[in-house]
């Protein structure tokens, strides 16, 4: 049987869902506010458990050919930048998994996945730009949507939201629903042509640094031509810094970037150095979930960020909006218009305890990463004494 959907929002969870409702055959309308179908942002890393599910969606190939794919995981000191910890992504760990550890640019990815639903022909799917949605209800058997300036309106018989933090999407699911947190916390980050940089500072792995309130995080990105370079520290740039609180690409505070890398060691002082120019990101969530009521309700549906935004200490984020696409289009399957509701809410149903479990871990990640005092001494007591182990994610990697 097939469907006729919405999807509101074009970044890669939306895309994601089209993909894959495509391919199960479904008629999909993709609504996306900008000029154009784009990603901007940093790089990505893509656990096992992400790959395998964009491999069933028939773009390995050629995610292959724009993605790095690192040699192992190092953790180091901030300070001294001695290791403590390592996780090699040998043979091993891919037959464990069943698919390898890959970093991504966001760009990149978008690419690859609009390139397959294009293949996929007009017969399956429309892709609407400048569409800025500013009304979804349900009437009748349909969900119903129209665009901000009332020339165009879309109706079929489901919705589902994708568009990010602050979509308008989610208010049709959760009730006098909050604004998303600020957490204080802001990430700067930066693309760097490997073939510029000295050899010492080149890499083929993913190179995490950890400080007191602050982490820094490099890994290769794009076939590793470049390096991808992020600090994420508990500083918020001043106010009156011109940052746009939904920003992906601000204008970053150099003066307070500096204070939060203060204490970098000789060698971690000298790819920061290396950066000529940082953007600035401040970091916002949401509580993890509490039940599959805040991910569907009736005709309309949530996936990604809508539903379930986080923080980026998991590396998660993009993966859990592509496992939600999977899941989606595996219970849509042979559903027909009148059974759309019930198929929602089992949607839901399968997916949102184990996304507000990475929440939840992300968060807590947050205070791992950034720990003092004692809690920092036990930190790194248990990575030099468990290594690979303590790294490895068993639970996610696998599901």
């Amino acid at each position: 049987m097939s469907l006729q959907l919405l999807i509101v929002g074009g970044g890669i969870g939306g895309l994601a869902a089209a993909l894959a409702l495509g391919r199960g055959g479904h008629r999909v309308d993709v609504l996306e506010q900008a000029a154009r179908f784009e990603e901007f942002g940093a790089g990505i890393q893509l656990g096992p458990n992400v790959v395998r599910r964009l491999r069933a969606l028939g773009v390995e190939p050629a995610l292959q050919d724009v993605a790095a794919r690192p040699t192992r995981l190092s953790v180091r000191s901030v300070q001294g930048g001695d290791e403590l910890a390592r996780m090699v992504f040998d043979a091993a760990r891919v037959r464990r998994y069943g698919a390898p550890y890959l970093c991504v640019h966001r760009a990149d990815l978008h690419a690859v996945l609009l390139g397959a639903l294009k293949a996929q022909g007009p017969s399956r799917l429309s892709l609407h730009t400048g569409a800025r949605v500013s009304r979804i209800a349900t009437r009748g058997g349909e969900a119903v949507c129209a665009a901000a300036d009332d020339t165009r309106a879309w109706e079929a018989d489901g919705l589902v939201g994708a568009d990010g933090l602050w979509g308008a999407t989610r208010a049709r699911v959760i009730e006098h629903d909050a604004p998303p947190h600020r957490t204080g916390h802001t990430a700067w980050r930066a693309l760097l042509a490997q073939a510029a940089l000295p050899q010492a500072l080149r890499s083929d792995r993913i190179q995490i640094w950890l400080g007191a309130r602050v982490h820094v995080v490099a890994y290769p990105v794009r076939a590793g031509d470049f390096l991808n370079v992020v600090v994420l520290a508990e500083a918020a740039p001043p106010e009156g810094a011109g940052l746009d609180a939904r920003g992906w690409d601000q204008e970053a505070s150099l003066d307070t970037l500096r204070q939060a890398t203060r204490q970098a060691g000789a060698g971690l002082r000298a790819l920061l150095d290396a950066v000529p120019a940082w953007r600035a990101w401040t970091l916002h969530d949401r509580p993890p979930l509490q039940g599959p009521a805040q991910m569907a309700q009736a005709r309309i549906a949530l996936l990604g960020d809508a539903a379930h935004p986080m923080l980026p200490y998991l590396a998660q984020g993009a993966g859990m909006a592509i496992e939600d696409a999977a899941t989606l289009a595996e219970v849509l399957a042979g559903v027909d218009a009148g059974q759309l509701p019930a198929a929602f809410a089992q949607y839901a149903a399968q997916r949102w305890a184990r996304n507000a479990r990475v929440q939840a871990r992300a968060r807590r990640n947050a205070r791992i990463f950034h720990a003092t005092g004692l809690l920092r001494w036990g930190r790194d007591w248990a990575m030099r004494l468990g290594g690979a182990r303590v790294l490895d994610v068993p639970w996610l990697y696998a599901g």
